[in-house]
């Protein structure tokens, strides 16, 4: 599938068991789906705003992980294998246009997964793979591991990582109704090994925050490797969570860097 293609694409069925991990509207009127896919202990609301700031274009489709909001009473898988396999079957009829996959720190690594996944069943490849907050899979892991820890000392974990809302604590049954889906992303993380594979087709930008101990420049610079097409990355102002503080810029950095990338097509194919 290219980027040429349109909307008017034919839809194939959506059966509620896609429906069940993927949101938004499968007949949307826009021509580009952009699914997002959220950090450790983050949810599809973690992206609500970004509606509202899209381009008309774009059509947010975000990613329902199991175990929270209205999955809240499912288990929660922590395997990144168990689930991209949910996750790449899910999806798959939702890829009726060109889209964009965009993750954040836990999220950038499924993200990654999830597109060499549908490169492996051979479906359409994503027009742009964004990765936020997270280095390329291919370096060592740097973080302490923590979901085996006690509640307390998780819960203090957590907190000190910035992944939680301290004002969260203070409400305890809220806090036990979302502990089970964090404890699993978390250890999601830790026994996520990548698995050597040729880098993807696809075109891939990087973003950080400046002030991110977790990926800083380099760390971004890494996702070089894991695909064949020129790196492209950006840097904002803000910590780990500067998803929070920057959206209007990271979504106009998808947006010209998927201009731009468009341009260059059309530049070849006039030159072929």
């Amino acid at each position: 599938m290219t980027s040429a293609m349109a909307a008017s694409s034919p839809l194939r069925p959506v059966p509620p068991a896609s429906r069940a991990w993927i949101g938004g509207e499968p007949d949307a009127a826009q021509p580009l789906r952009l699914f997002t896919l959220p950090f450790a202990g983050g949810s599809a609301s973690s992206f609500a705003s970004w509606r509202a700031k899209l381009p008309p274009s774009m059509a947010l489709t975000p990613v329902h992980l199991p175990g929270r909001e209205r999955r809240l009473f499912e288990t929660p898988i922590d395997a990144m294998p168990a689930m991209i396999a949910a996750l790449a079957t899910a999806i798959q009829p939702w890829l009726d246009r060109p889209y964009i996959l965009f993750g954040h720190s836990m999220g950038a690594v499924m993200a990654y997964e999830l597109a060499a996944a549908l490169a492996d069943l051979g479906a359409p490849p994503p027009d742009l793979l964004v990765v936020s907050g997270h280095g390329a899979p291919i370096l060592p892991r740097t973080f302490r591991q923590i979901s085996a820890l006690d509640d307390k000392a998780f819960l203090a974990a957590v907190t000190e990582l910035g992944g939680l809302p301290r004002q969260l604590l203070d409400e305890p049954e809220l806090l036990e109704l979302v502990l089970p889906a964090l404890r699993a992303d978390f250890r999601l993380c830790e026994t996520y090994a990548w698995g050597a594979r040729d880098p993807l087709s696809c075109p891939v930008l990087a973003l950080g925050g400046r002030s991110d101990p977790i990926a800083g420049q380099a760390e971004l610079e890494s996702w070089q490797h894991m695909t064949t097409r020129p790196l492209r990355s950006r840097m904002f102002d803000g910590n780990h969570f500067f998803l929070s503080t920057a959206t209007d810029a990271i979504i106009c950095s998808i947006a010209e860097t998927l201009a731009a990338l468009r341009g260059q097509a059309a530049i070849g194919r006039a030159f072929a």
